[in-house]
């Protein structure tokens, strides 16, 4: 494997491209960040060649000469890769200045603003028949009451567009006046940013992820399915999760992406819906994916690895799911015990869950310091909340 040219990380919270350091250190490839929070456990990465600080608040014209400048000091053109659906839209708007010094896959039109838009993706999927939770996009509160003409409760209320302001939180509504007072509390200073959405009954164990590298002409060069075991919130990102094989999730995934001209690495969510036995369309991360490596395949590869050796033009091996592989991000700890709390968890399924685990997110004993880090960050901000407590006592 070729490993000369570097790769550019552009890191904007959530979790993931401590993953890409690694999976890529580990091959001898550089790789670089580009981040505004220098304190984040991901900065720490042993894996890490250099570090660029940025202030991505600044206006996009100088966050593209910074990233240009940046790409000026490669003698080869490097790879750019991000985690968030904000800078991935940055990257699509920008594609022609950026490709002057960087290297990106790109779709065959402007895509990704328009699956990162969930009215949009919920569009998008029905024109190309892929199952999904219906989905209404109210532009008034008149058109939110003549919704609950027909509502059925609970449902999903969620930001639409990433990239306008005020994009709604995501939370279960469970009655019409809680829905009423979260969309007026979205519309106070404009139109509410937010998408309600047909509430699929079932728990973590009902979500399926899927995470594929699409080549030039979205061809498939790798999928690779499994299923949540536990999440950090009801609404949240996996924090146990096992590789398990899904025909029709992985079949589904290859339809819509090709019907669509996809390029790149793209993880996306899938709702089982117990109600008609249906696989349904959740999100679209049109990006590397936050878990992608719970997906380590049996040869070794992993979509990051794929996505660096199609975009440096080296073969692409065939590469099969590892079944039964497990990857936790270590907040589970957390989840497991909210669950135990609520009486759902015994301490023997809890001990059960964790068999086969192979991979945690944060603790690598090769690149220890950022566990290390987030751990003191975990306690440190426990000991401040308990002396909050203490002296309001």
């Amino acid at each position: 494997m070729d490993t000369r040219v570097p790769v550019v990380v552009i890191f904007r919270g959530g979790i993931g491209a401590l993953a890409i350091a690694r999976t890529l250190g580990r091959l001898g490839v550089a790789a670089y960040i580009v981040s505004q929070d220098e304190v984040s456990p991901v900065w720490y990465s042993r894996y890490w060649t250099g570090k660029f600080s940025w202030d991505f608040s600044k206006p996009q014209a100088e966050t593209l000469g910074f990233l240009l400048d940046i790409g000026r000091r490669f003698e080869t053109k490097p790879i750019l890769l991000t985690l968030a659906d904000w800078v991935a839209i940055f990257i699509e708007d920008n594609a022609s200045a950026l490709q002057e010094q960087f290297v990106f896959p790109e779709p065959s039109a402007p895509l990704i603003r328009e699956l990162a838009n969930k009215w949009q993706m919920f569009s998008l999927a029905k024109k190309h028949g892929i199952p999904t939770p219906e989905t209404a996009y109210p532009r008034s509160r008149d058109d939110v009451v003549k919704f609950l003409e027909t509502a059925r409760f609970p449902i999903i209320m969620k930001g639409a567009d990433p990239m306008l302001p005020r994009a709604a939180s995501k939370a279960i509504v469970y009655d019409a006046q809680d829905l009423l007072e979260k969309y007026d509390s979205a519309a106070e200073t404009g139109p509410a940013n937010a998408v309600l959405q047909e509430y699929i009954p079932g728990d973590a164990q009902s979500v399926w992820m899927c995470n594929a590298y699409f080549g030039a002409g979205s061809e498939c060069k790798a999928i690779f399915t499994g299923k949540k075991l536990r999440q950090v919130s009801d609404t949240g990102i996996a924090s146990l999760a096992v590789c398990l094989p899904n025909e029709t999730v992985e079949n589904q995934t290859r339809d819509f992406m090709q019907a669509v001209g996809y390029h790149g690495a793209v993880g996306i969510g899938w709702r089982y819906d117990a109600r008609d036995g249906q696989y349904k369309l959740l999100d679209v991360n049109a990006r590397v994916s936050g878990v992608f490596r719970l997906f380590r395949a049996t040869n070794g590869m992993d979509v990051v690895r794929i996505a660096y050796l199609d975009l440096t033009g080296q073969a692409v091996p065939r590469s099969f799911l590892t079944v039964g592989r497990k990857w936790m991000l270590e907040q589970d700890f957390e989840a497991a015990w909210a669950a135990a709390r609520a009486r759902k968890l015994t301490f023997k399924q809890w001990l059960n869950s964790l068999r086969g685990v192979q991979e945690t997110h944060w603790f690598a004993p090769d690149d220890p310091m950022p566990f290390l880090v987030w751990f003191w960050e975990k306690v440190w901000s426990r000991v401040l909340a308990a002396t909050r407590r203490l002296r309001k006592a």
